[in-house]
Formats: structure tokens, C-alpha cells, sequence
């Protein structure tokens, strides 16, 4: 299986592993099993791989012969060695809070996780895994060594598993724990029986995750070449695997807006600029009972699909919090009935470039927040009933960092790909420095936009007097106030029509308290 006991770590890339050692067994049924013993252990076999074939090949992962022979398998098995990651090697190293996307310092790269030589194997009919489980432990789903095996067992069901006419190959997983759903869909799920779970994955798929670096330690898709101003063909660098309904691809940009009309104006500003930019893809908008006829009617205009749901509450949110229905973003997943892929955008983010090469990248891929934390602002998403409904039956006992979607789908999306920062650039200050402040309005402001998406964080520019960002107005938003990315909103705002600016004039109430603000400021500056 593997030596947990070497002196020193054989690395290898994920791609050019050197050969190891092979360990062949015939299959067979041991002499010292009585019959007592095989018809139990029979009973613990899953019936996916009793009806195996004799002269049917078996790869396993994570296991060895006897674990085989114990299940009463009759087939030809292959241990698959492999050395085990180092235990020095921790999550977040794979995860880095901060990476050097623009090599200006020494560039960017990734632990080497060790894979097994699998030039050495032949074609396999399964590949049967054993899972590492380590739940309720705390950072279960961040264990180095369960991706480890997991990607083992991906890179065999690519490189050596048997493909049948739909181009799927079969793996199955022995464990408490559900293998990760970052690289096996359940919409895979061909059966299961106890801890036994059977997949016949789509092989493109994988590879098209394979192709991916191990975690954030890399960009997932870099946006330029040596120096910022080199940009890459991206549509070169990445092709989409086809649909699996066999139809051309089908793809949209969605949004959600629940509980407030307040981002309405963001959500027409978002599909201007997603046209402006030149997407043709389709645009999606849910929307829950909250927003009125006539806003309906104006998102429609600007060039919404408009599809209304019913909201969900985040279970761990404070009751009135801004984030307590924050849940109803699962909603995306239940687009599978027309769309294989969705780039799921904020409505308070300023689209400044073209981002249909996201469509390109596989789910979950989205910029850094903070630590191993991405940001949900901005997200490749792949519709799907089943992993709805998993998220659903998670969203009780899965505990948010922040009560809100972020931390949930943090937790049931662990192992994520990250994009370049520009494609979702957070409109905020970290460190509160001049010069910090100075380098980003200059970022903000420059023309040609070199950012693809601008987050608005803290109070939105529709929600402010179009003169200055009024989250200086607030002490703990003031991290997140600029007047020179306030200015480019209200620049790309003049440049929609009039009935879609219409939406984004202030109400009489929100006047008053901006003044009422206003008034209080003057009055303990007069102090």
C-alpha cells in the first residue's frame, strides 16, 4: 500500500511520477476461510462488486489484498502503492492566505503531493478506495491526506480506468465519510449500500479537475503572462468539457436578490455591464415575493430572465442580520434544468471587463477572502439537483463562520480553485495604510480597466449621494470607503439609460438618513 515509515519523501508531480513497485493477486478464495466466514463476508460485500466478472481487474487504493480477499472478491487486484503526502505538509500550505499572483516577487508554487507510477498498472474495470474519515474531528474536510487519496484515485480512473460508450469509468469508495464532492459529482452516484458508495464518472470531468493546481497555492486560471501586461489567450489555455445532455453548452451569469429591493439598481447595473462587456450569454435573475412589480418589470428591461423562489434562511444567522436569508444563493444549484454551468455574480459588483472565460473552469472556482476562505461574490457553479439537496440537509449542522452562505459553502466546498483577484477585486482596505489606499484608487481608476470585477463592500454607491462614498460617514465601514472607485461607479452609471438610472435614485427615506447622518457629524465636529 504505502510505507508510512520512509526516511525521506519521494516527490513526484501529479503528472510525472516515477514507477513503483506493482503487487499483483490473482483473484481467488483463501483456504483459511471457512464457508461460515465467506458467506459473511459476502453479506459485507457490496453487490456492485460481487457481480464482478472473474477475469475482471481491480485497482485499490488505500488497502491491501487481504481487505479483498476478506470481501470474498474474486477478480485480479492490484494494490496501488504510493508514498504517503508528508505530515509536515499542512492544509494550509496548499491554501495560503496571500500567493504572488503577478510573480513580482518569486512567483508561485504548490507542495508536491506524491502520486503512484501509473504507467506501471494496467486497464482497470474498478477502482475500489478507502477513504481516510476522520469526522466529527474539527478540519475533518481539510485533511492533506484525504485529498491525497482522493486524487489517487482520480488520476487512476483517467490514466487506467475502462471507459464504456457514455465515457465514464467506475470507482468505489468504503467509508463513513461521502467521498469529496469537489471531484465526484453525486449526480455520478451509480449505488449504494452501507458505507459503500459506486461512481461512473465522467472522465472528462476529472481530467478537467486534474488539470487544476492542487489548491490556491496557484491560480487556477492566470489572466496574464510574465508582467501584468501580457496577457494570455485564455481560450487557448482552457477548453470546457462538452455538455453532458450531449446539447450545445448552456450557460448563463445568475444573480439573486431576496428579503429587500435594495440591490436592485446593482442587479441593472450588473446585466448593463455584463452586455457592455460583450457576454451574450444568458442572464438569470432569482428573485423571491420581496420585489415589487415594478422592479420586476425593470430588471426585465435591463435584461433579466426573471425566475421567482422562495427564499431560505441561514440557520445560524442573528435574527434581522443582513446575512439571515443569505441561503437562498443554494437556489442556483436548481438551475440543472437548462444550464450545465453558471458564473454566479454579486449585484453589487462592477463588471469592468469580459469574464466568459470563467465559463471555461469547472465548480468551485472563485477568489480569496481571507486565509483558506474564498468569496462568494464571484463563483463557477454547476447546477445540480442532488448536490442541492445535499447542501440542504447539511445547512443544520454545518455551522457558518459568518452565519451566511460564505462560511457554509466554505465548509461543503473546502478543496476550491482560485481565480485571479482582478476577476473579483474586494473593495477594501486591509492594512489602512496611504499607500496601500493610493496603489488601489490608482487600480480603480486606470482606463483601460485592468480589473474584470469591482466588489463593493460596506454601503453601496446607489445607496450614498453621488459626491462622495458615504461609508466615510460610518467608523467601522470606513475600511471599505474610496471616492475614486465610488467615482467609477457613478461613471458607468451615466452611462445607462434613463429608465434603467430611474432605479437607482434615492428614496425619500434614505435621504433623510444620509442628512440625518450628515447632521450628526457636523454636530460633533463643532464640539
Amino acid at each position: 500500500m504505502f510505507n508510512t515509515n520512509v526516511a525521506s519523501l519521494v516527490e513526484c508531480a501529479l503528472r510525472d511520477c516515477h514507477s513503483k513497485k506493482v503487487r499483483w493477486t490473482e483473484g481467488r478464495s483463501p483456504r483459511n476461510m471457512t464457508r461460515e466466514k465467506m458467506a459473511t463476508a459476502n453479506e459485507k460485500t457490496p453487490s456492485f462488486l460481487r457481480a464482478l466478472r472473474g477475469d475482471a481487474v481491480i485497482g485499490l487504493v488505500n488497502m491491501a489484498d487481504d481487505d479483498a480477499i476478506e470481501w470474498g472478491i474474486v477478480a485480479k487486484t492490484a494494490v496501488v502503492e504510493f508514498e504517503r503526502v508528508s505530515e509536515n505538509i499542512k492544509w494550509s500550505d496548499l491554501f495560503p492566505e496571500w500567493i504572488d499572483e503577478e510573480e513580482v516577487f518569486e512567483g508561485m508554487s504548490c507542495p508536491e503531493i506524491p502520486m503512484p507510477g501509473f504507467a506501471a498498472y494496467e486497464e482497470m474495470d474498478v477502482v475500489v478506495v478507502k477513504l481516510p474519515c476522520r469526522i466529527p474531528d474539527v478540519g475533518w474536510n481539510r485533511d492533506v491526506f484525504r485529498l491525497q487519496v482522493h486524487l489517487v484515485a482520480a488520476n487512476l480512473a483517467v490514466k487506467r480506468g475502462k471507459r464504456d460508450w457514455r465515457g465514464t469509468a467506475k470507482l468505489a469508495f468504503l467509508s463513513k465519510c461521502e467521498p469529496m464532492r469537489e471531484l465526484f459529482r453525486c449526480d455520478d452516484i451509480a449505488g449504494r449500500e452501507g458505507e459503500w458508495s459506486m461512481y461512473e464518472a465522467q472522465v472528462e470531468r476529472l481530467e478537467e479537475k486534474l488539470r487544476l493546481p492542487l489548491g490556491s497555492c496557484m491560480l487556477a486560471m492566470p489572466l496574464w503572462g510574465e508582467g501584468i501586461n501580457e496577457e494570455f489567450n485564455v481560450s487557448s489555455k482552457f477548453s470546457a468539457p462538452p455538455s453532458p445532455s450531449g446539447d450545445p453548452r448552456r450557460e448563463a451569469y445568475v444573480t439573486v436578490l431576496h428579503s429587500k429591493e435594495n440591490y436592485v439598481c446593482g442587479a441593472i447595473m450588473l446585466a448593463h455591464r455584463l452586455r457592455k462587456t460583450g457576454s451574450d450569454r444568458d442572464l438569470v435573475l432569482l428573485h423571491d415575493k420581496s420585489i415589487g412589480p415594478q422592479k420586476l418589470q425593470a430588471l426585465a428591461d435591463a435584461g433579466w430572465a426573471l425566475r421567482e423562489i422562495e427564499r431560505i434562511r441561514s440557520p445560524h444567522a442573528k435574527r434581522g442580520a443582513y446575512n439571515e436569508y443569505n441561503y437562498s444563493k443554494l437556489r442556483i444549484w436548481q438551475l440543472s434544468d437548462h444550464y450545465d454551468k453558471v458564473v454566479f455574480v454579486d449585484s453589487d459588483v462592477l463588471v469592468l471587463r469580459n469574464l466568459d472565460h470563467l465559463f471555461r473552469l469547472p465548480q468551485m472556482s472563485a477568489t480569496g477572502n481571507s486565509r483558506a476562505i474564498f468569496n462568494s461574490g464571484v463563483m463557477v457553479i454547476e447546477p445540480s439537483n442532488c448536490t442541492f439537496e445535499a447542501l440542504m440537509l447539511r445547512r443544520e449542522d454545518v455551522v457558518s463562520y459568518n452565519g451566511g452562505d460564505q462560511g457554509f459553502l466554505n465548509e461543503m466546498f473546502a478543496w476550491w480553485h482560485w481565480l485571479p483577484r482582478r476577476v473579483n477585486f474586494l473593495k477594501i482596505l486591509r492594512g489602512n495604510t496611504t499607500e496601500e489606499r493610493r496603489m488601489k484608487d490608482r487600480l480603480y481608476v486606470t482606463e483601460p480597466a485592468t480589473l474584470y470585477g469591482l466588489h463593493y463592500l460596506g454601503i453601496k454607491p446607489w445607496r450614498c449621494y453621488r459626491d462622495y462614498d458615504c461609508n466615510w460617514n460610518v467608523d467601522d465601514q470606513r475600511r471599505f470607503a474610496s471616492d475614486a472607485a465610488h467615482a467609477v461607479w457613478w461613471r458607468r452609471h451615466d452611462e445607462m439609460g434613463e429608465g434603467m438610472r430611474r432605479m437607482c435614485g434615492l428614496t425619500a427615506e434614505r435621504k433623510q438618513q444620509l442628512e440625518n447622518v450628515g447632521l450628526i457629524l457636523n454636530i460633533g465636529t463643532t464640539k
